[in-house]
């Protein structure tokens, strides 16, 4: 596939980390308006880097977007007279709806929404996507791109904002737990470094077990607990003290932030 990350910044960036290390492109144009810090990625021979939007269009046939949303419309319309048959358009740019996209390049084209979070540099992304009516010919496309790079699933657009709180801010908040818990095992006399380390495998081999066996959460904790145990006086005690609720009242909070972004 030859591929075009229009916007090479933090997210764009780890995409393309992502692309690269799962081989999953025959060419790779990268842009930034100042390319000085994204040079390196030269050292891939299939890789050219340019701040000439329209070049990497004009050679590429899947156009992933990653640019600041006050800034895409104006970059859609520069180059919407290249854009062809050929051309899929995935946007990972949050608030920035379809009929939006359409209004600019109109309906004719292949469009799709996704929204990665910053594991596809290593390959572990959760990556929600929808499609525009004539973008549900290639969606299995898009997926098959991102599943590359980590796990994809097709939802409604109207789902995408809750999504982006799930996946997207859903990374800053396991790390804010296994920081927690990594505070946790430092305080029972581990050292920082053996405390990270304890914390973020066992909550890779927590999700690892869900993702495998395809079991509720309460399966698992069921074959940890004993009665009078050391596991079920801890989770109550997590419980008494807010745990699940506040989890939960951050979720909502977050998602009631991004709703009135859009609403502005």
């Amino acid at each position: 596939m030859k591929i075009a990350i229009i916007g090479a910044g933090n997210l764009g960036l780890s995409i393309a980390n992502g692309i690269l290390k799962s081989n999953g492109s025959t060419t790779m144009y990268l842009t930034k308006r100042n390319t000085k810090s994204i040079l390196d990625f030269e050292k891939h021979n299939k890789v050219t880097v340019t701040n000439d939007n329209r070049l990497a269009i004009q050679n590429s046939d899947i156009l992933i977007f990653a640019v600041q949303p006050v800034h895409f419309a104006a970059i859609l319309e520069s180059v919407k007279d290249l854009l062809n048959e050929n051309h899929v358009i995935i946007s990972t740019i949050t608030g920035f709806g379809i009929d939006k996209i359409e209004s600019v390049i109109g309906k004719d084209n292949y469009i799709i929404r996704s929204m990665p979070n910053t594991a596809i540099s290593v390959g572990k992304s959760m990556t929600c996507i929808c499609s525009n009516e004539k973008g549900k010919k290639r969606i299995e496309l898009a997926k098959a791109i991102f599943n590359r790079m980590g796990h994809s699933m097709e939802i409604p657009e109207g789902q995408m904002q809750a999504a982006t709180v799930i996946c997207a801010s859903g990374v800053a908040f396991w790390m804010r737990l296994i920081r927690a818990t990594t505070q946790g095992a430092i305080q029972l006399g581990f050292d920082a470094q053996e405390a990270q380390e304890l914390a973020m495998h066992t909550c890779s081999g927590a999700a690892s077990l869900l993702i495998e066996s395809g079991n509720h959460p309460e399966e698992e904790i069921d074959r940890v607990t004993t009665p009078m145990g050391c596991t079920i006086t801890g989770l109550n005690e997590m419980e008494h003290q807010g745990l699940s609720s506040s989890l939960i009242r951050g979720i909502v909070a977050s998602y009631d932030k991004i709703t009135e972004f859009k609403t502005k």
